[in-house]
């Protein structure tokens, strides 16, 4: 009887040893949950959100990424409209890409359906100094443009401090009525 009560508690800390090195490994290289503070991409994404964040992933212009700030620890959330090589240019709040006009639905707030036209006239050249955006790096904006730190301010977002792509947000359980 003490043999297999042994057994059984061997077998189930191999179990949870097993199930914690699975959820490391995930955790580190292919995914992560975190939360979105701040109101920068509202309507997309509000204060508070969950999201999950693929870490292995190409990235293309108007996926919403997650990277560390440039001029601090913490991490931001930003949807990226330029990638290398690409000229920027927004005129009377219609955003050009590379001479192409580009409307931009995810500004559209559901609440009261109007357009947010709050990004401001700009050029590339005017806000970093560079016709286009330089290898290895992004240039981002969030979709809340009257209250958005990104890269009219702090300039291109480098590769190496992308954490990933927003894949999708979660409701934690308790959020939408359910027991824990």
């Amino acid at each position: 009887m003490k043999t297999s009560l042994s057994k059984e508690i061997g077998s189930w800390i191999k179990a949870i040893a097993i199930a914690f090195i699975i959820v490391f490994i995930c955790r580190k290289y292919l995914f992560t949950a975190t939360t979105v503070y701040g109101e920068s991409m509202e309507p997309t994404f509000s204060e508070f959100d969950r999201i999950i964040v693929g870490k292995h992933t190409s990235i293309e212009r108007f996926d919403i990424i997650v990277f560390q700030s440039p001029d601090s620890d913490e991490y931001y959330i930003k949807r990226v409209i330029g990638l290398p090589g690409d000229h920027i240019e927004m005129k009377d709040n219609i955003l050009y890409i590379n001479g192409k006009k580009h409307l931009e639905p995810y500004l559209m707030n559901e609440n009261v359906q109007q357009f947010r036209n709050a990004t401001g006239d700009f050029t590339l050249q005017e806000l970093t100094g560079k016709d286009v955006v330089p290898e290895e790096t992004l240039f981002v904006l969030g979709d809340n443009r009257l209250n958005s730190y990104d890269s009219r301010f702090f300039g291109f977002v480098p590769f190496n401090t992308v954490l990933g792509e927003v894949k999708f947000r979660y409701y934690p359980l308790e959020e939408i009525g359910m027991p824990k």
